[in-house]
């Protein structure tokens, strides 16, 4: 299947879960990520809010140990501001929740943690977004790319080998429900 294809069949498959499953395996990566050391061990996160039934991660912004990030889209990038739980939102150009665009902005060398919302991730750590490419820029840019990354998708979603281009560039991580999942070295 090409990413198109792939993109498509994963997107339904994830919409057709019912309330109830997509909340159980979002609470169970959301315990996963909270006995991660990567997780525990980081000051600012860079998180997403659920949109279009992704991994719900709102569990865990109650958690004020973190400055949790939270990214606005502005044209064709991701621009990240602090959050707390409680803090005013507003709908986005692509009806997601995001911060105000008062809110304090995040800087990359402020940043110790990435969790990266996807369609699918593979085996190598590549993933599949909705083909926007405001992951792929973020994480292609010199002052991001250093900062670890943890993809969040369901167990389905996680794949042996997603098809790939030139910018994909692969993540350090990725969480499922079932737990973390090691990534072939690239």
């Amino acid at each position: 299947m090409n990413k198109a294809e792939l993109r498509r069949s994963l997107l339904q498959k994830r919409q057709s879960m019912s309330v109830e499953e997509w909340r159980q395996k979002s609470d169970r990566i959301c315990t996963h990520l909270q006995s991660s050391a990567l997780v525990t061990q980081s000051q600012t996160v860079l998180a997403y809010f659920s949109f279009r039934q992704e991994p719900d991660l709102s569990p865990l912004f109650t958690d004020t140990k973190h400055c949790w990030g939270l990214p606005r889209c502005v044209g064709k990038s991701l621009f990240w501001h602090s959050w707390k739980a409680g803090e005013p939102l507003q709908k986005g150009n692509y009806g997601i929740l995001e911060p105000k665009p008062n809110a304090t902005t995040l800087e990359p060398k402020d940043v110790n943690l990435i969790l990266v919302p996807a369609v699918a991730c593979d085996q190598r750590g590549y993933r599949l977004g909705y083909g926007g490419g405001f992951y792929d820029r973020l994480l292609n840019s010199p002052e991001w790319d250093s900062i670890p990354t943890i993809g969040i998708v369901f167990e389905f979603a996680y794949i042996p080998e997603l098809p790939i281009d030139e910018w994909d560039k692969g993540l350090h991580s990725v969480c499922t429900e079932t737990g973390f999942k090691r990534v072939e070295q690239i």
